[in-house]
């Protein structure tokens, strides 16, 4: 349905060339839009007239035509003016309402099909058909981004981010809930990841200075073929909860950067308690203190080096060591050596993905 709005701009811009009122109104008369001066009810003659059979008729002093959307009957336009051209230019009024139905019609198939393309609603036969049917091309590299904010997305975050495609006529931009945007990109054949990132990077850039939107953007592999697209969706929303659990600091998440992440996200809850349990047997995560993890965590920043983390702990050499020890003894990991550097950091960022989805269980 063409908006009110849209329908009034159109009937401004035909005044003004063909210096005749025009009104649009639905089938029950109520009046969409119009250029009348004088408040007159056509709302009978409107009725009236759409329960005929005739496409156009005069009556009251003025000219009516029936607006068909695929040979439904849509709208009733209603025009009047002092020259003999009214029902030449109501015929092109018409023509124009039309043609736009015929625009914003295959707008909204597009919109409707990209969203069961991206949550997997159509059979792959269905998928080419319909791409074939509505000019999508179907053998093109895209990737899909999801944005999502902390507080719930209004409309006009997604018509910011439509005009800001607005020059790219292939990319979509559409919602599936109301926290979540998602927008499925066409890649020319040179553009690589560093180029997505870019893209990334001025979506970000958009969203918090003309909207002051605090946002979360993260985005899927490239993918060569349409049928491909819905798993660049589902890989982004991956990236988008692994970089909440283990990558909060970070406004923009890919999917291929994820690490070790993307692995420990998709591991069972008893089978992640069963290895906490193995590994600290005699001490719980939960009893680190701050200074203790920040002294692991820096340790794990400079690559195991004990005399560059020293130094930026400001701390002496041999503190850190004591540090370790006392880790040692109380874990039996010492994180010196690399494997048992290895399995702590897994061990923590399987504590920290255990309580991120006991959150989600509130």
């Amino acid at each position: 349905m063409i908006s009110n709005q849209v329908l009034q701009s159109t009937i401004d811009s035909l005044k003004g060339i063909a210096r005749l009122d025009i009104a649009i109104a639905d089938i029950d008369g109520k009046v969409l839009a119009t250029t009348f001066q004088e408040d007159r009810d056509v709302s009978e003659m409107v009725v009236s007239f759409a329960a005929s059979q005739a496409d156009s008729q005069a009556a009251g002093g003025f000219q009516f035509f029936k607006i068909f959307d695929e040979h439904q009957l849509e709208y009733v336009l209603i025009a009047h003016g002092d020259t003999d051209d009214v029902y030449m230019v109501g015929k092109l009024a018409v023509l124009q309402i039309q043609t736009l139905l015929v625009a914003y019609r295959e707008k909204f198939d597009k919109d409707n099909f990209i969203k069961n393309l991206l949550l997997d609603n159509l059979l792959l036969v269905d998928i080419y058909n319909r791409a074939k049917k509505l000019h999508i091309e179907v053998g093109v590299r895209r990737v899909v981004y999801m944005v999502e904010a902390k507080d719930n997305l209004d409309g006009s975050a997604q018509e910011a981010l439509k005009s800001f495609f607005s020059s790219e006529p292939k990319d979509f931009v559409t919602a599936v809930d109301e926290k979540n945007i998602i927008v499925v990109k066409e890649l020319a054949p040179e553009d690589d990841y560093k180029q997505v990132q870019k893209v990334a990077e001025s979506m970000m850039d958009m969203l918090s200075s003309e909207l002051m939107l605090s946002a979360k953007i993260s985005y899927g592999t490239i993918v060569n073929e349409i049928k491909e697209v819905s798993r660049s969706y589902k890989e982004a929303k991956m990236a988008l909860e692994v970089g909440k659990i283990f990558f909060v600091d970070k406004e923009i998440i890919a999917y291929n950067a994820l690490g070790i992440g993307r692995l420990i996200y998709q591991l069972p809850i008893p089978l992640c308690k069963m290895f906490i349990k193995e590994i600290f047997t005699d001490v719980s995560p939960d009893d680190f203190d701050e200074e203790t993890l920040s002294t692991i965590n820096k340790f794990f920043e400079n690559n195991l080096n004990v005399s560059e983390t020293s130094r930026q702990l400001y701390i002496h050499r041999n503190t850190l060591v004591y540090r370790l020890d006392k880790l040692d003894r109380s874990t039996g990991l010492d994180l010196r050596v690399f494997d048992d550097a290895i399995t702590f950091k897994i061990a923590l960022m399987v504590v920290k993905y255990m309580k991120y989805m006991e959150t989600l269980d509130f």
